[in-house]
């Protein structure tokens, strides 16, 4: 765990109120206890040399530190599925990790603040080369248990079979092998491991977009509303749009304005 500290980020049009239930929601240790899944490095990195720790998800959790006037501490995770467990635990009081209908049994979520491309890294001698190509018969998908895109695999794949293994690492591990035809993945994550298999390529389109929301533990109906409100403001002021671009990533883009709830 760290603390982040509390700038204002000068970013919203407006300013919901804070009432004692949104406090009670979100900070009822007197501080905000934000979620953060470090192997999205779309989200949040943090510098070997200083500790210190940038990403989308790390100025939206300063922003909304600013707005309920408390210290931001970051819990930290290595793994989505951990951090979608501790919801039932109250180890966090709000996390940043990818809508999805699987979640929703512990975790309440607010519209998406922005969109990843998930898409397929194949190897340099694949016949593969769309998206849509990768759907039939014959046809193994890698991808890390438990992450947003292949809980939607697992849902919409009809024909290929799909291979969940714990982490990323493995399940390129297995491409490297040859044991998989595919890997599915964040299009900014693939172009890195594309690199590292000669030959390998990227394919054309995408078969989600991820849509990366903040979280409350269910139950949490006050903190929730006021968290809509939020992230709709940070989406209009551009806070979003220049949290991204400060990543440097590529397939990333700012969610669709949602009507706040």
């Amino acid at each position: 765990m760290g603390f982040v500290p509390v700038i204002l980020l000068a970013s919203c049009a407006t300013m919901t109120q804070t009432t004692p239930a949104v406090r009670n929601d979100l900070a009822p240790t007197g501080k905000l206890r934000a979620g953060i899944n470090y192997t999205n490095f779309i989200l949040a990195t943090k510098d070997r040399v200083t500790g210190e720790s940038r990403g989308v998800a790390i100025d939206l959790a300063q922003e909304l530190g600013q707005r309920l006037g408390v210290p931001v501490e970051i819990v930290a995770y290595d793994s989505v599925g951990a951090m979608v467990d501790a919801a039932k635990t109250g180890a966090w009081d709000v996390a940043f990790l990818g809508s999805e209908p699987a979640r929703e049994r512990e975790i309440s979520f607010t519209a998406a603040y922005l969109e990843i491309e998930a898409t397929y890294l194949v190897p340099a001698a694949s016949s593969l080369r769309a998206v849509a190509d990768v759907d039939r018969e014959g046809v193994r998908v890698a991808a890390p248990a438990r992450a947003n895109y292949e809980l939607f695999l697992t849902r919409s794949l009809k024909h290929a079979k799909l291979m969940s293994v714990p982490g990323a690492d493995a399940a390129f591990d297995l491409l490297v092998k040859g044991q998989v035809d595919a890997l599915a993945g964040l299009r900014q994550g693939l172009i890195g491991l594309a690199e590292k298999l000669p030959g390998s390529r990227i394919l054309d389109g995408r078969f989600m977009g991820v849509q990366q929301s903040i979280g409350v533990p269910k139950g949490h109906d006050a903190g929730l509303q006021y968290l809509r409100s939020v992230v709709e403001d940070a989406k209009a002021s551009g806070l979003v749009a220049r949290a991204i671009e400060k990543t440097g990533a590529r397939g990333v883009s700012v969610a669709q304005r949602a009507p706040v709830q």
